[in-house]
């Protein structure tokens, strides 16, 4: 990328080779002024010198110790977490061991941010991509309670927290809404436990590594469990599924899911609806899940896609016809959008003012859906855009949209757009793939220029797969037509992880949503990479990095 990035924009680095080996010797640690504790610790630490990896951990004790023994409180909660991080190393596979113990010699000669491989980087945020590069991938197969083989096909996925009605009383939950191929729609829920006495438990079988021996830890993992009772049977495929809350959860981990935003495809004799799933009241798995379903709009439309506005409460539905804004509450929708090449990505950004729309022929236009333009439909402007037919000519054709579009942001991939996530962390950024394979990063006040930053390797010709990002924002993930399943880190560019494990393309993804756990002086912290599941034509999947 060329050019100065505006004001508070990431900054995007060549990425840490993460290569075995462990070098150079701690000469930077104190040996004068230390307590006699440590500097018995620092002699016995000096006595391994042919231990490097060994030396590197002892060396992060010793630090801890020398600033304890000067009152300096900062550098002793730096040292622990680095303490703890050598816990976390340990679990891990000997090349990862390898690459955390160089990790842990560049922090203690250089602080927190070193140099290395011609840029600046994080010692933080280098651990978190070598251990987001060591997944863990376990596969789902049901058994009934007459240990019947049960295939699922699911297409559609999102995690909450929610409360459940047990004989013993409410309690939280973890959730799984999942929408099959076959029409249904199911709720899972996921414990630590196996035994339910009745209904449907999904049993993981690792797939990755291929080998048990090859897994970077022995953590157990959750269990998947259905309810006797038929899934609900929708008029069509799922095409959409949204969490809908009242703060959006990357900031304030307290807000709650109130509900679901569910669309359905649409079918040769009807055309795609739109419903809300109520999460709010304590779900009670003996009752019928329709009686928690509400339809709320239908169109004489295919509908490919949606997203939810939690300031307004109102989605945005992408169809064959254009773009569609629908109230929640009262049911009533319009038009802001209309073209003849169909909508198949929508995302609004941190505003709610606007909604970006990825279009058939590989365009994503910008469209404003305030609510004081809604008068002015009938005289919306019709804006033709140029667009390459073929990502191999540079010959322009021309297509009609109609709405309150800002030519000036449009953005021309060279295949139909598979998919758009908007950043919360830096708001005028947002992730794009086509089905050419091509994923890229833009800025909305930069395309002019061009993408900031492309992910290579990516498979895709003809599918609509997700893009998913973790909620620390740190990480991208996509299923590919090759079956493989890769993570790049979103500020490098950089793959850190490819690999196949099943034989059908895992087109949905969910991380699983913050867990929070309380610090050494009552702060609430969030653990961001808990974990993935994904969804394809073979099953169910979860990634685990703990």
């Amino acid at each position: 990328m060329s050019g100065v990035l505006p004001q508070g924009s990431p900054q995007f680095t060549s990425h840490l080779n993460y290569v075995g080996g462990s070098q150079g010797q701690l000469s930077s640690l104190r040996k004068q002024g230390l307590s006699p504790i440590v500097q018995q610790s620092q002699e016995f630490s000096l006595q391994n010198e042919d231990f490097p990896a060994l030396l590197g951990f002892k060396g992060v004790f010793l630090v801890g110790l020398d600033a304890l023994s000067m009152g300096n409180q900062e550098k002793f909660q730096r040292a622990i977490h680095a303490w703890n991080l050598e816990d976390k190393a340990t679990e891990l596979g000997p090349q990862a061991r390898a690459a955390t113990s160089r990790l842990l010699h560049l922090r203690e000669l250089n602080g927190d941010v070193f140099s290395y491989d011609r840029g600046r980087h994080s010692f933080r945020e280098e651990f978190h991509k070598l251990h987001a590069s060591k997944p863990v991938v376990w596969r789902y197969g049901g058994t009934d309670t007459n240990l019947t083989r049960v295939n699922i096909h699911y297409s559609a996925l999102e995690q909450t927290q929610i409360n459940i009605q047990t004989l013993q009383g409410q309690m939280e939950t973890e959730l799984l809404l999942a929408g099959s191929i076959d029409c249904s729609l199911s709720l899972l829920k996921v414990g630590s436990g196996h035994h339910f006495d009745y209904g449907v438990t999904y049993i993981p079988d690792l797939v990755w590594p291929s080998t048990k021996g090859g897994a970077e830890n022995d953590e157990t993992p959750p269990y998947v469990w259905r309810p006797t009772a038929a899934p609900l049977r929708m008029p069509s495929r799922i095409s959409s599924m949204r969490l809908c809350e009242k703060q959006s959860f990357f900031v304030n981990n307290d807000s709650k899911v109130q509900c679901a935003l569910i669309t359905t495809l649409g079918s040769e004799t009807s055309g795609g609806f739109i419903y809300i799933l109520n999460l709010q009241e304590p779900v009670d798995f003996t009752s019928r899940l329709d009686q928690r379903l509400h339809a709320v709009a239908s169109f004489n439309h295919t509908i490919w896609t949606a997203d939810y506005n939690s300031h307004t409460a109102q989605a945005a539905i992408g169809t064959n016809i254009g773009a569609a804004l629908v109230d929640i509450e009262r049911g009533t929708s319009k038009w802001v959008c209309r073209s003849k090449s169909d909508v198949l990505a929508q995302q609004f950004d941190q505003t709610g003012n606007i909604v970006l729309c990825g279009l058939r022929n590989g365009a994503i236009v910008t469209v404003d859906v305030r609510e004081n333009q809604e008068r002015i439909v009938s005289r919306y402007t019709k804006n033709q855009t140029p667009y390459s037919s073929s990502g191999r000519s540079n010959q322009k054709k021309w297509f009609e949209v109609r709405g309150l579009i800002s030519p000036s942001h449009t953005i021309y991939m060279p295949s139909s757009i598979s998919s758009l996530v908007s950043l919360q962390s830096y708001d005028q950024y947002f992730l794009a793939s086509s089905m050419d394979g091509s994923i890229k990063l833009y800025d909305h006040r930069l395309t002019k220029r061009g993408a900031v930053q492309s992910y290579g390797g990516h498979v895709n010709s003809h599918t609509r797969i997700e893009l998913e990002v973790d909620q620390s924002e740190r990480f991208v993930m996509s299923g590919g037509e090759d079956c493989y399943l890769r993570l790049w880190d979103i500020k490098s560019g950089k793959m850190l992880f490819e690999e196949k494990f099943s034989d059908s393309v895992p087109t949905t993804i969910c991380w699983r949503r913050a867990q929070r756990s309380v610090g050494m002086e009552g702060e609430i912290r969030q653990n961001h990479n808990c974990g993935a599941w994904l969804g394809s034509e073979e099953g169910l999947f979860h990634m685990n990095w703990s």
